[in-house]
């Protein structure tokens, strides 16, 4: 393999690695403070990228402000999946918020189905996305470059809202102890429909992003990268915002750099991923950055 062709597939590694990064930090924001698999996570990829197609197709509205307006919508989304789905079902055993959770995945799915159809639609992408650039010899798509950078960008403004923030500050409470938290006189179901926005929020901007780099949508188009960033928050240890992360990037890169060193196995990449998760599961099941769990009620 070339230099060319090596740096080539990186940069696509780290492109996808960003995208599963940005989608895994909701599962482990919710998992750090419900200890819930919120399967219906990423569906709101699906949700949000149908949300920009209307919003520029049907309402003529610029991308700059389609896609802000998506990410926003698919972020209350995520708030009422919360309150009709998960919250009821508090004090509920563990099984039946799991259960719930599917359900919400497959009634988002089906509701697309039947509303919009089951046939793909073209995504809408801007030229400033579509341009191909040439770094050292190497010609990258643009976007290829903007999604790491999008991705960093919301990282640092996530890190700051739970480091340095009140809020922030509530969140890391009740993901050590929800009955302590309202005993210390925090509104816990607040500060859980918030945790439901930001990381819906970031789902819906990695399903854009997903949308402008495979330009093509359907009802069950978040269910894979759903799977595989589900995947890599427990590979960087669920539960971990910077463990999600760095889970994401090291999926990514596996992925692309699998296909490029051994062509014959592309048709085994999506099997990479759940062999890894099993792999991780049987030897390190609290993942690269993660805390060994407690049980917590």
């Amino acid at each position: 393999m070339s230099a060319t062709i090596f740096f080539q597939q990186l940069s696509n590694g780290i492109s996808l690695g960003s995208l599963y990064a940005l989608v895994a930090i909701g599962y482990t924001m919710v998992y750090g403070i419900l200890r819930l698999i919120n399967f219906a996570h990423g569906d709101l990829l699906m949700v949000a990228s149908y949300t920009a197609i209307y919003a520029v197709t049907m309402f003529s509205l610029p991308w700059y402000l389609s896609f802000p307006l998506a990410i926003a919508l698919t972020g209350c989304i995520g708030i009422l999946m919360d309150k009709v789905a998960y919250k009821p079902l508090r004090d509920a055993p563990r099984i039946s918020l799991l259960i719930s959770a599917i359900g919400a995945s497959f009634l988002l799915e089906n509701l697309a189905l039947v509303i919009i159809g089951g046939i793909p639609k073209g995504f809408p992408r801007p030229e400033i996305f579509a341009k191909v650039i040439e770094i050292l010899g190497v010609r990258v798509q643009v976007l290829t470059i903007y999604i790491p950078i999008m991705t960093l960008v919301f990282l640092m403004a996530l890190l700051y809202i739970v480091y340095r923030t009140k809020v922030g500050k509530a969140m890391r409470a009740a993901s050590k102890d929800i009955e302590t938290t309202r005993l210390m006189g925090i509104n816990v179901d607040r500060i859980i429909a918030l945790t439901f926005l930001m990381g819906s929020s970031l789902a819906a901007a990695g399903g854009i992003m997903w949308a402008l780099k495979y330009p093509q949508v359907n009802p069950f188009m978040g269910v894979i990268p759903g799977l595989k960033a589900f995947i890599a928050a427990v590979l960087g240890g669920i539960g971990d915002i910077i463990g999600a992360v760095v889970g994401g990037f090291v999926l990514g890169l596996g992925e692309i750099l699998l296909v490029a060193f051994f062509p014959e196995l592309a048709q085994y990449r999506d099997a990479f991923a759940f062999v890894l998760l099993i792999l991780v599961l049987l030897f390190r099941p609290t993942g690269i950055m993660g805390e060994p769990i407690t049980d917590k009620t």
